[in-house]
């Protein structure tokens, strides 16, 4: 039996207490200051608001002031805040973080300065203190996971990367279950790459959405999926792309973390919302504001997070416009309110 603290209690990282305490460990879930709605009531007895269930006995919800107390004991912290709060999560971590206390990161996405793109697993150990940044093991996980499945126990098929094939065996070794079903693999950034990209190619595949319904019901009830797998299919030949670029290796980008992580967020969720009104024609900044403005869009949120870096590494030739220029469009849709014009006839040409 382990003791375990997860930070963030939305849906994703109170969806991981599920294998642990099915497993026999002890979960310390932390909220951040975003989360304090959703601890007061998991506090109170209620099912977690969000994912519609109710966590196991052995978790143990704390605010975020909280922190020094619910670390104290731990084998192992899980990050669970959104990509916003990497910044933020090792920070307060670094407080209260012993080195001999791994780190397990659930949080996805990448993060750019201006001058180059770093894996969230980086900026996390950036931000932790001198002494500690140098000393701390850092895992991740990757893959097509919806916490609404995993909490509701359904087969589940991850990877867990670190460069530690040590630390990854003894993670795997907490955390897997009959249903969640956990592969290892030492290819931390090909994996954190893919698994970051998918967000802003789904946002894509759902501006589709949004060009079926503008386009109108076709006489014989024509749906629009060869698009959607055109714009699929481009996404990935670009996840390649950077994958390579930034030294990740290519097999991360057909297993679970590239293929398998785009296609299930191309199912539904807020990607999917917010490609169909930019497929109507509505500007970013207008979708956004007017109908969904308290939900983050994690595509959006990326590539506003990576845009003017991007666009400052093709300048100077440490990236080849010509292989993105789905990732540009959708740059440009979401910085720059541009119309969602797909162009087809820069696809495949790298």
């Amino acid at each position: 039996m382990a003791r375990i603290l997860i930070l963030g209690a939305g849906v994703m990282g109170t969806a991981l207490s599920v294998p642990l305490t099915d497993n026999g460990h002890i979960v310390n879930l932390v909220g951040t200051h975003l989360d304090d709605d959703i601890i007061a009531k998991l506090q109170a007895g209620y099912a977690h608001p969000r994912l519609g269930i109710q966590v196991a006995e052995s978790v143990t919800a704390y605010s975020y002031h909280q922190l020094g107390e619910a670390i104290k004991g731990v084998d192992l912290v899980v990050i669970g805040v959104n990509s916003h709060g990497i910044e933020w999560a090792a920070q307060a971590l670094g407080l209260v973080l012993s080195v001999d206390i791994p780190i397990l990161a659930v949080t996805k996405g990448l993060a750019g300065d201006g001058e180059k793109l770093s894996i969230l697993p980086d900026v996390l150990c950036a931000n932790l203190p001198d002494g500690v940044r140098d000393r701390i093991q850092i895992a991740a996980i990757g893959g097509p996971s919806i916490a609404q499945e995993l909490a509701a126990r359904r087969h589940t098929c991850v990877m867990f990367t670190s460069t530690n094939p040590a630390l990854l065996q003894h993670l795997a070794e907490l955390a897997r279950t009959p249903y969640y079903h956990i592969w290892t693999n030492t290819d931390i950034i090909g994996i954190e790459v893919c698994v970051a990209l998918k967000n802003v190619y789904a946002l894509a595949v759902g501006l589709v959405i949004g060009f079926l319904e503008k386009a109108g019901k076709a006489v014989n009830d024509a749906e629009m999926h060869n698009l959607a797998a055109a714009i699929f299919a481009q996404g990935m030949w670009e996840t390649a792309y950077l994958v390579d670029k930034m030294g990740g290796k290519p097999e991360s980008v057909y297993s679970l973390p590239g293929a398998g992580d785009l296609y299930v967020t191309c199912q539904g969720g807020r990607n999917s919302r917010m490609g169909r009104l930019l497929g109507l024609g509505i500007p970013y900044s207008q979708a956004k504001a007017e109908y969904m403005p308290n939900d983050t869009v994690e595509g959006a949120s990326f590539a506003l997070a990576i845009g003017q870096t991007v666009e400052n590494m093709i300048h100077k030739g440490d990236l080849d416009a010509i292989a993105l220029p789905l990732l540009r469009t959708m740059i440009d849709i979401v910085c720059h309110n541009a119309p969602a014009i797909i162009p087809w006839e820069k696809f495949f040409t790298r």
